[in-house]
């Protein structure tokens, strides 16, 4: 046993087995050697720059030996806060936004905050107030851009929020955070202009979000710079039976049919699928399809699908990271995270 571990053993408050007496930061202190307020900076996560990272861990070290846990509600009481964050999504009717919520979540639960899902109507649209007072509810919110019209009267004016998906330019939040949608989509144009595909369809989400938005102008730019290309954009609801509808009224039409179809997301393309085989064409011998997502589906749908992977959990992650952040006075970490195109079966060249 090491000398400073011995020197804790030594100093450390006993506490009964079965005793009902709760170990307090005092005990913790004093096990630690250090003063109470280190033990309070600490524990509550506000020590960096202001006690040694050392220091630190002998008073987590020392908290844990000790089964000492923080009066969350006393504490809360005293700041102000519910320690309670809002995470507003469109609809819960893809796996993509449970794994936005995981990753909040686990976030969250690091520095002792809870996070409440709610979706918003019918993907988007307002949303009644969750709460018989959501604002005395929470202490701040993270929402998608898709569900926008969703936050009035959630927020009001005076909640903490973080936008995800969301135009830096033009965001509602105090912080914004995004995927690297353009650059995901310029990895599809790139990979299927490269296989040697010049007539496109675009199958767009028609839903007025900005993420979408940059996915219909990146695909327009991209395709644009090579010669002897064009795009014709079909809209569907994002669900497969519509999606089905659109993909056959728009590869029906007279004149080239397009050789790669690009859709906004996995679901979407499910229904390009199946649209592609009731017309008695075949992928990718016929058409070449893509995705954006890289759901499950993606790889139970025959062939698999060449698609755009997200990770949804590390979107959520840095989310309530940056709601920290702003909770906290800091500014949130930058930078778009990073994507990547997955290909499979579905993509070849054009016959």
């Amino acid at each position: 046993m090491s000398a400073v571990r011995e020197s804790r053993r030594r100093s450390t408050p006993t506490v009964a087995r079965g005793s009902t007496t709760r170990p307090t930061s005092r005990d913790v202190a004093q096990a630690a050697g250090v003063s109470q307020a280190a033990v309070s900076l600490v524990l509550g996560d506000k020590w960096r720059g202001r006690v040694a990272e050392a220091t630190a861990e002998r008073v987590r070290e020392a908290a844990r030996e000790l089964g000492y846990r923080p009066n969350l509600a006393a504490r809360n009481l005293r700041l102000g806060r519910t320690r309670t964050v809002l995470l507003v999504v469109p609809a819960l009717t893809t796996e993509f936004f449970a794994g936005v919520y995981t990753g909040a979540a686990r976030v969250a639960a690091e520095h002792g905050f809870g996070v409440v899902l709610y979706p918003s109507p019918e993907g988007i649209g307002p949303a009644r107030d969750p709460f018989a007072s959501a604002q005395a509810a929470l202490d701040g919110v993270i929402a998608s851009s898709m569900a926008a019209d969703a936050l009035t009267a959630i927020r009001g004016e005076a909640l903490p929020l973080v936008m995800l998906d969301s135009d830096p330019e033009g965001s509602l939040g105090a912080a914004t955070v995004n995927l690297d949608i353009a650059d995901g989509v310029r990895q599809v144009a790139e990979h299927l202009l490269g296989l040697g595909h010049r007539r496109f369809l675009h199958l767009a989400a028609d839903v007025p979000s900005w993420t979408f938005e940059v996915r219909a102008r990146e695909l327009a730019t991209r395709v644009a710079s090579v010669p002897g290309t064009s795009v014709v954009t079909a809209r569907s609801p994002i669900s497969i039976e519509d999606a089905v509808t659109a993909t056959v009224r728009a590869l029906s039409e007279t004149g080239p049919r397009p050789t790669a179809l690009v859709c906004d997301d996995d679901k979407l393309a499910a229904g390009a699928y199946k649209a592609v085989r009731r017309l008695g064409l075949r992928i990718p011998d016929d058409v070449s399809v893509t995705g954006l997502d890289d759901l499950a589906l993606a790889t139970a749908i025959d062939p698999e699908l060449t698609t755009v992977r997200l990770d949804a959990e590390l979107f959520g992650e840095r989310g309530m990271r940056a709601l920290l952040a702003v909770l906290e006075g800091r500014e949130p970490e930058g930078g778009d995270i990073p994507v990547r195109l997955v290909v499979r079966g579905s993509t070849a060249p054009p016959r």
